[in-house]
Formats: C-alpha cells, structure tokens, sequence
C-alpha cells in the first residue's frame, strides 16, 4: 500500500535535515516540503500556535515503522507529528516510480 505520510517540523532547516535522511535511508520515493504554515493545535494544557514546515512524504505502508524511527532521531519535538494516510489510486507510472525508488 503506498502512502503519503506528514510531519511537521519547527522548520524548513529541519524539514531539509529530515527529508535528506529519509531519501538517502530509502524511506521516501520524494519528500515534499511546504517551507511556511500556521498551526493552532493543543499542548501542555493551552492552546497554542506556530510556525511551522510540512514534509509531504510518499512511501509505502512497509516503510512506516523505519520512517517513524528516523523521524524521530532527527526531530527536535518531543512528540513530533508523524501521520500516515493511504493512497487509494495513482497514476500507475508514478506508483512505479515510487517502488524503483524504495528498492
């Protein structure tokens, strides 16, 4: 199953720092990088907001545990955001793609 993971980073240096890792792990066929987002989101009791980067990383379902494990050992958040959402369909040329460059 091919899947598009997100995280968000504290920012773009850090989104660089991940991405690279991931690409050169073979984790990621290509990482996406959004360089500058607003996120409002809940921690240690308040309401708080950001500024943030967002990585767009297509992979594959296999690859999540390693992807998670990678993440976090060049996060600088304690609970950094690692989410997986399923691709359902694609270009069939582009999920090849994806799979040349996992292996």
């Amino acid at each position: 199953m091919y899947i598009l993971v997100l995280v968000t980073s504290k920012n773009k240096k850090e989104a660089d720092k991940i991405a690279a890792g991931l690409i050169k792990a073979k984790l990621a066929a290509c990482v996406n990088i959004i360089a500058k987002i607003n996120s409002v989101f809940f921690w240690a009791g308040k309401t708080n907001q950001a500024s943030e980067s967002l990585l767009l990383i297509k992979s594959k379902k296999g690859k999540m545990p390693k992807i998670i494990k990678l993440v976090k050992s060049l996060h600088s958040y304690k609970v950094p955001e690692i989410i997986a959402i399923p691709i359902i369909s694609g270009d069939r040329p582009y999920l090849r793609w994806i799979d040349a460059a996992l292996r």
